[in-house]
């Protein structure tokens, strides 16, 4: 990978609708040179895909948290269902494992509180896997979700 490709991918970045007209030009190359680079940085798996930026105002998701989620038990079982659990719940876009206190961190968006409240009372809480819920509701991002550090 060299210069151009992570320039390249950091455009991508920062708008993935590029067409190869305007990441040619962005990049000082023909655009069919620029869409080569891009098929092969998407042949390679380096650029995973491509989505949508939603505005969840907009969307009637007023509402994001973290939701840390300690477990009863360390086992495959619990941990299997657990996460068929998380599979099955719209309102957690991300999981993550973690070290410390915290098994899994979620993070989830919902309509308002007293959704958040049914999230984790009566699907999360009820779980068997699960020992403990602790929830931060975030108050504003001051730094939006940002792209991976390039070079």
């Amino acid at each position: 990978m060299d210069a151009t490709d992570l320039k390249l991918l950091a455009a991508l970045q920062r708008r993935a609708d590029m067409t190869a007209q305007e990441l040619g030009e962005h990049l000082n190359l023909s655009p069919s040179q620029a869409a080569r680079r891009r098929a092969r940085l998407e042949a390679q798996g380096v650029i995973a895909g491509y989505r949508a930026r939603l505005d969840p105002a907009r969307l009637g998701l007023d509402v994001q948290a973290f939701v840390e989620v300690q477990m009863t038990a360390h086992n495959a079982e619990n941990t299997a269902s657990f996460l068929r659990l998380v599979g099955t719940l719209p309102q957690v876009v991300a999981c993550w494992t973690l070290t410390g206190d915290a098994d899994y961190l979620l993070r989830v968006w919902c309509d308002d509180l007293l959704a958040l409240n049914a999230l984790i009372q009566n699907r999360l809480l009820p779980h068997p896997a699960v020992a403990r819920v602790q929830s931060q509701i975030v108050m504003d991002q001051p730094k939006a979700d940002a792209g991976l550090p390039l070079g």
